[in-house]
């Protein structure tokens, strides 16, 4: 299993939203992420065919979207930002009538059906109707239909927003249950959410790949450029003004900082090993603390 983006660009009047993405995806976990306006869903929406590419090729296996037609549509499973939930439906109703929209065969549905609201643990809440659930039932409920089809691609828009942490560690279990031999691809911006599960991270901005590593590796880019600092009250103001501060913490009327940095900030700066979020806010710096 294969998926190409080549050359892939959508372009809006005179801006590109994504430009010439190309990236070769095989069986794995992958994190896209970046900050809001990033180009993730514009993104996603263009592998899912929800919008055209204005340049490029998506290919599955060598063959383009429009040569597998159908066939490259059956292979997805896809879970938007805003997934539109019908209220009045119980749980397993909108299992049902997801199955019919993506013209599944009558004969397995219904233990499919039944099949996942267990392993998302909503057979107990599967005849309740959907506007009594809470966001992490709404968003278990989003993989489950995503998963109806049993697809070999996997897309997955920021699953775990708005979501308690208790709730984020449980969706993070399923999609690495769900990941064994299926090409995954996660999107979001809080990056605790990728850096357990991924194999792979994709770190998008202003629409274009500035890193495509493996997690292993990813952060050897910033190696050397993450420092720790114990400093009075007001050298710590001095630095957080000065300095890329990613982290303070007050220790014993002391304060320890996680500077970002290319040379050391001060001679008493002790060289640490970088995070992914440390990778993060080294490339989305202020754009990433303030949400944008």
């Amino acid at each position: 299993m294969r998926l190409q983006l080549q050359h892939l660009s959508k372009q809006y009047g005179g801006k590109h939203a994504v430009h010439d993405i190309n990236v070769s995806l095989e069986p794995g976990v992958y994190g896209l992420l970046g900050a809001n306006g990033a180009g993730k869903t514009t993104l996603m929406r263009m592998i899912c065919g929800v919008l055209e590419a204005t340049s490029g090729n998506i290919r599955l296996n060598g063959k383009t979207m429009q040569e597998l037609g159908e066939r490259y549509y059956a292979q997805l499973g896809y879970m938007p930002q805003d997934f539109g939930f019908y209220p009045d439906f119980t749980a397993r109703e909108f299992m049902l009538y997801m199955a019919a929209v993506k013209g599944l065969g009558k004969n397995k549905v219904k233990s499919r059906t039944e099949e996942l609201l267990e392993l998302v643990n909503l057979q107990d809440k599967a005849d309740k109707k959907i506007k009594s659930f809470s966001g992490g039932m709404k968003q278990r409920l989003g993989i489950a239909q995503a998963e109806l089809n049993n697809p070999s691609i996997l897309i997955l828009d920021e699953p775990t927003a708005g979501l308690d942490p208790k709730e984020r560690v449980r969706f993070r279990n399923l999609i690495s249950e769900f990941a064994q031999e299926k090409i995954v691809i996660l999107s979001t911006h809080i990056v605790s959410d990728v850096s357990y599960i991924a194999d792979t991270i994709l770190l998008m901005k202003n629409g274009r790949f500035l890193l495509q590593e493996p997690m292993a590796t990813v952060t050897d880019s910033i190696r050397g450029k993450v420092w720790e600092i114990m400093a009075d009250e007001y050298e710590a103001a001095q630095y957080n003004e000065h300095f890329s501060v990613v982290n303070l913490h007050h220790e014993n009327n002391r304060v320890r900082l996680r500077i970002i940095d290319e040379t050391s900030p001060a001679h008493t700066a002790i060289s640490v090993e970088p995070s992914l979020e440390d990778l993060f806010l080294y490339y989305f710096g202020e754009e990433a603390k303030e949400g944008k």
